[in-house]
């Protein structure tokens, strides 16, 4: 069951969707940050039938206008995917700062992993 009020119903209309950092957190001010979830959102347009009308990657979340044939699950695994890209990717530039930050505001129920990347939810 999901812990969000919000729900996908009708998975032939687009949703406006906003998908946001754990806490607000800056991570999409570099080019790399932003690359895996244009790299993610090409492989997810191929594979999982993604049709993308519009989108735009602010500093700590992103905002898109999507329709796909089950959109509960292809955003499921866009944000499971892109949270493992980023964690890997701050891990290997050394940035500390944001590795603890999304440790410290991570959930209590979260207890599989170490960090949080995105908040709960999609918004549509």
């Amino acid at each position: 069951m999901t812990r969000s009020r919000y729900r996908f119903f009708e998975n032939e209309y687009p949703d406006f969707m906003t998908c946001t950092i754990n806490s607000w957190i800056p991570i999409f001010t570099r080019q790399e940050s932003a690359d895996i979830i244009l790299d993610s959102r090409r492989h997810l347009q191929k594979e999982r039938g993604l049709k993308l009308f519009a989108y735009v990657i602010l500093d700590n979340h992103l905002h898109m206008i999507a329709s796909a044939p089950e959109i509960s699950a292809v955003t499921q695994s866009f944000k499971s995917y892109t949270a493992r890209q980023i964690i890997d990717l701050l891990k290997s530039r050394g940035s500390e700062t944001l590795l603890r930050q999304l440790s410290a505001t991570k959930l209590n129920h979260k207890t599989e992993s170490t960090y949080q990347v995105w908040q709960e939810g999609s918004h549509p």
